[in-house]
């Protein structure tokens, strides 16, 4: 492992004289190239310089203990040693953290498909809720939301819904979304108050270039029609709505809530370029992909990942372990502590494999 950090830390030294030399700023794609590299790298190596600084002092405070008579300086000496110690077991294990392999994901920005499973209109109802939720939470990352498509109800549900959402690392926080999120509560179309159990699916899918995906004409079918819908911002009234066929995978994709056509026909080729990315990484990363497709599931209620209990005010995420009792502020957005817990259980995993 220090061998490695030392082949950083050099790295990142030629990265800095290279940005420095005044024909780099001229070359935009080498410019970004090497920007990119800095700032993955310059966490990881100040990591290691504090690291060695820890060594260091360290070293010098057991010097010290062998050669002071003094006892209050050995005291000293002793206090520093423990501090020194106790920061390089810490700085151990986040330089391991900072060397797991990088999903190459990560930085993209991710669409989201958030579609009503079991329950009727309350499953729909709570696919709207949840729909919510993650639009203030990307408002609490300054992230941007874009609408790419929806079937709502009349009640103010949704069937189903998709948006992307652009932001710094929206992917290596997002992903852990995806799966079959339960709901249980009393509807308010029950009028014996009985709970009842709903599910959603959320299906979480990195952005992708047009470098990423190459897509021959030939395999599409490009349609135009009038939006339709129940009002709001997912209709209007002209012949803008974008609808995409993909002959080889069968995938539709029906875009709508832009009011000119090129808009929508971009969002559509987006989303289609998204999935089609998906299915490759799933090709590429076997074990990745059936752990995936256990989490997404069918919208059964027995295949889920988080639950939130209204009457009593609970969320649990059923893959760590973990019971908030903050409903109202997570249904609100504030999701960032659980999150936070499933990178730190993703991250203690990957570690236990290493150490294997």
């Amino acid at each position: 492992m220090f061998d490695r950090l030392e082949d950083l830390l050099i790295r990142l030294e030629e990265i800095l004289s290279e940005l420095s030399e005044p024909d780099v700023a001229s070359d935009q794609s080498r410019f970004r190239k090497l920007m990119k590299e800095q700032n993955e790298l310059t966490p990881i190596v100040e990591a290691y310089k504090e690291y060695k600084a820890c060594r260091q002092a360290a070293e010098d405070s057991l010097q010290m203990l062998e050669e002071e008579s003094d006892e209050e300086m050995r005291e000293l000496a002793k206090e520093e040693l423990n501090d020194s110690r106790a920061r390089i077991e810490e700085l151990e294990r986040e330089l391991k953290i900072l060397l797991l392999p990088k999903d190459p994901n990560d930085d993209k920005d991710v669409v989201v498909e958030i579609r009503a499973g079991a329950g009727g209109d309350e499953a729909a109802l709570f696919a709207a809720e949840i729909y919510r939720m993650y639009i203030h939470y990307a408002e609490s990352r300054r992230w941007k939301v874009e609408l790419v498509e929806c079937e709502e109800i009349g009640i103010g549900g949704m069937k189903n819904v998709t948006f992307m959402i652009n932001g710094n690392g929206a992917y290596s926080v997002m992903k852990y979304e995806s799966g079959v999120h339960r709901v249980q509560r009393v509807p308010e179309t029950e009028s014996g108050g009985r709970i009842h159990t709903s599910t959603i699916t959320v299906a979480v899918m990195p952005e992708a270039e047009e470098v990423d995906v190459q897509i021959d004409e030939k395999d599409i079918r490009i349609d135009v029609m009038r939006a339709s819908g129940n009002g709001g911002q997912c209709v209007n009234t002209t012949d803008s709505a974008v609808r995409l066929t993909h002959y080889p995978t069968g995938i539709v994709i029906y875009s709508q809530t832009e009011k000119s056509q090129l808009q929508n026909k971009e969002k559509a080729f987006a989303l289609l370029r998204a999935k089609l990315y998906d299915i490759e990484c799933q090709k590429r990363h076997d074990a990745e992909a059936e752990a995936r497709k256990s989490q997404i599931g069918t919208g059964d209620r027995s295949e889920k990942i988080r639950t939130y209990n209204f009457p009593q005010g609970r969320v649990t995420d059923h893959r760590i372990g973990l019971t908030l009792y903050k409903l109202d502020k997570i249904m609100n957005g504030d999701i960032q502590e659980i999150i936070d817990a499933c990178i730190a259980a993703d991250q203690a995993a990957k570690l236990a494999n290493m150490n294997e």
